[in-house]
């Protein structure tokens, strides 16, 4: 902008000279070569002051761009400082709301690893309280029980009471086994395993030498279950007992209805040797 105004400063300067020197030549006539010499170095200086002020002015115009420039310059270079501290100051916090998202997506994470060992955890406990409570159900459920060839239904609780009397009597404590048979038959009176306790609690009463009583328990065994495999053998423990009370009578009458009933029993077949011998 400052070279095009500069020249047209010049134009303008030659231009007055031109005009000057065509005045100058029409007037040569009127005036004397000093006066011509005057007044060209007049115009030459007015010519070379109008230049000077020309120059002085295309100076000071690009004095003026060239501050504006640098004040432009300034504003821009200032302007983009400040947005480029914004966004850092935008990426710093933008990575600060990253970081604490990982934060909180790691404790989440951690959670629901910690949510999913208690579920586990949980569920395992419950699949143990399941089982112990079906074991215990177990326990407590009837079950089948076969003995002395009928089939019946018994608790866990009455099989163990029924098998416990047994042992004892096995050990060849009578009065304990007494106690306990007498004590199942009160407790379980419609028991599967009657006619099996009124057998063995007639053996056990016949150990412990109480023949009376025994004899009360096989009669009513063999009242009770006349079918059952042991009432031949409960017959002949009968008349025993009665030969030990010194009841021979009673004894010969057993044995004598211990032939007839079961015949073909191996009872019978000691019955018969056993009654012989009684006078």
């Amino acid at each position: 902008m400052s070279t095009l105004m500069r020249g047209q400063g010049l134009r303008r300067c030659a231009a007055t000279l031109a005009l000057g020197l065509a005045a100058a030549a029409a007037q040569a006539g009127l005036f004397d070569d000093e006066e011509a010499r005057k007044a060209i170095i007049e115009l030459r200086a007015r010519v070379a002051q109008n230049d000077e002020a020309a120059k002085a002015r295309s100076a000071e115009q690009a004095a003026a761009h060239k501050q504006l420039a640098e004040q432009m310059a300034s504003q821009l270079t200032s302007q983009v400082n400040d947005n480029f501290t914004a966004l850092r100051r935008s990426l710093l916090e933008l990575n600060n709301q990253l970081e604490a998202m990982r934060g909180d997506i790691a404790r989440l994470r951690g959670s629901d690893e910690q949510l999913l060992r208690d579920v586990a955890e949980l569920q395992r406990q419950q699949k143990d309280i399941a089982q112990a409570l079906d074991d215990r159900l177990r326990k407590l459920e009837p079950a089948k029980v076969t003995l002395d060839g009928s089939e019946f239904v018994a608790t866990p609780e009455e099989k163990r009471g029924y098998e416990q009397a047994i042992a004892t009597l096995r050990e060849g404590d009578f009065d304990k086994s007494v106690a306990a048979l007498a004590s199942f038959q009160r407790r379980y009176p419609g028991s599967g395993y009657a006619d099996s306790v009124r057998f063995w609690l007639g053996n056990a009463l016949y150990g412990k030498r109480d023949y009376k009583e025994a004899v009360g328990a096989f009669r009513a065994f063999v009242a009770a279950s006349p079918q059952h495999p042991r009432a031949p053998e409960a017959m002949l423990a009968l008349a025993n007992s009665q030969v030990e009370m010194k009841d021979g009578r009673s004894a010969r009458k057993t044995l004598e209805d211990l032939m007839k009933a079961y015949p073909q029993s191996e009872a019978a077949v000691a019955g018969k040797e056993r009654l012989a011998s009684i006078k």
